[in-house]
């Protein structure tokens, strides 16, 4: 996974969709550096990425020295990197525990130290990140090196002093969350509470408080008595922003459940129900596959949920469950490809989306190393790309056009020239200002307003 990512500030320009400039290196890529997950903090001054390696490598923004060059102010650079989950095997089950990591989130910041929940198939972790400048020396029973000193030895008592030292990064696990799922976890929320926690499986949602690692409380249990009844599993789940009682989870059959833990222990029932009638014109083969959602997020109001499925980004109003509110087309030029995409197994991919800090605007991934905005108010959207080869550092994006049939234009790409291997799953957006990163394979981009 490559190292430093950089940005600027200044400029309104996403509100009618952004002009960005970006900064990164590069590095060869394997397997394990493939970037699983990306996510700010809630200062937006750290961000944290997984990858399939079960590494975390948390990056910082760097502090404004010189106020002639505002630009600087957006630069990330590396801040630690630790080793999250290993390789493990279930010797009941006979199987693999890849060490990937499938979700990272940041619990909001009480100290001077960061705390992060990274998850992979099976085991969530809480990890702490810290600083240290200072280290004690003049101990009595110790020597300079740390032997024990023989006490015969010691004829006076010394005071313990703190003496400075190079900065240190120190990433330690303090709570480790395991033995409670069945299935693979596919997403970690933390409460508003700043207490508890949920992760989620296919079947499952597991409650969980952050001091407590050796029991959970199953919220949500889908599993039917006959595994042959299976009809659908649980593809995402979040808590509400501000109502600790109050999460939603996602289906693959394109329903996403309000649930109150207020009404009762088991939320199997839900208190509401989103969920858009299927058109019978348009059913085909691909229906169900493509409307399963692969992502749920609140919007920061708590007003809103937006989705994710194949094709589409959709906007739910709380209050209004038999249809979304918006529904904006991700790469519907892809609609006659559906057979291809299903026989490389790219149909099953799973997007991810985003809220910009005043949810005015959403972002999405998409082929081609293309990513999508929509603008709510303007209604307008572009597609832009996150590529080594037309990008410099600190280089204006231009927007990417994807010409379906007919004449193709010379800025255009052709439908049938898109690279499927080239895809962005993963994106997260600064929580206050226009900064977004991108994970593409294993480069991590990081976009900005342009700096005037």
């Amino acid at each position: 996974m490559n190292g430093v990512v950089s940005g600027g500030g200044g400029g309104s320009v996403f509100v009618h969709l952004p002009t960005l400039t970006f900064s990164i290196s590069f590095a060869s890529c394997v397997a394990a550096d493939i970037i699983s997950t990306v996510e700010f903090n809630s200062s937006g001054e750290l961000l944290a990425t997984g990858d399939k390696g079960g590494r975390v490598v948390v990056f910082q923004r760097e502090q404004e020295v010189n106020k002639s060059q505002p630009q600087r102010r957006g630069e990330y650079n590396v801040y630690s990197t630790f080793q999250s989950h290993e390789p493990e095997f279930d010797y009941l089950k006979s199987l693999e525990i890849e060490e990937k990591i499938n979700k990272i989130r940041w619990l909001p910041q009480q100290n001077a130290a960061y705390f992060l929940l990274s998850t992979n198939d099976k085991t969530v972790k809480l990890w702490k990140i810290s600083e240290r400048d200072k280290r004690p020396e003049g101990y009595n029973l110790k020597d300079e090196d740390g032997r024990i000193r023989d006490p015969s030895t010691i004829t006076s008592l010394r005071v313990p002093v703190l003496q400075p030292m190079d900065l240190m990064v120190e990433a330690t696990a303090r709570r480790v969350f395991s033995n409670a799922h069945t299935y693979h976890i596919n997403s970690i929320s933390v409460n508003s509470d700043l207490q508890t926690f949920i992760s989620t499986d296919d079947l499952r949602v597991n409650l969980w408080n952050l001091e407590i690692t050796d029991r959970s409380f199953n919220i949500v249990d889908i599993k039917p008595s006959n595994m042959e009844e299976l009809t659908e599993v649980i593809t995402s789940a979040e808590f509400h922003p501000q109502q600790c009682h109050t999460f939603a989870y996602s289906s693959s059959k394109g329903s996403i459940r309000l649930c109150d833990m207020r009404q009762a222990a088991l939320c199997d029932k839900h208190c509401k129900y989103f969920e858009e009638p299927e058109d019978p014109s348009t059913r085909s083969f691909f229906s169900e596959i493509i409307s399963s959602i692969s992502d749920v997020k609140f919007s920061h109001s708590g007003r809103y949920l937006m989705t994710r499925d194949y094709l589409t980004v959709k906007v739910w109003d709380l209050l209004m469950e038999n249809k979304p509110l918006e529904t904006y087309q991700v790469h519907d030029y892809l609609r006659g490809k559906l057979c291809s995409l299903y026989e490389n197994d790219c149909i099953f991919d799973k997007f991810e989306c985003v809220w910009n800090g005043s949810d005015s605007v959403i972002m999405t991934g998409s082929y081609n190393n293309f990513f999508r905005m929509f603008d709510r108010n303007t209604k307008r959207d572009v597609t832009l790309e996150a590529s080594r080869e037309n990008s410099k550092p600190r280089a204006i994006l231009k927007p990417r056009k994807v010409c379906v049939g007919g004449k193709r234009r010379k800025d255009e790409i052709s439908v049938d020239s898109l690279d499927f291997s080239k895809k962005i799953l993963h994106t997260t957006w600064h929580p206050h200002e226009n900064i977004i990163a991108v994970a593409a394979t294993n480069n991590l981009y990081i976009f900005q307003d342009k700096v005037n």
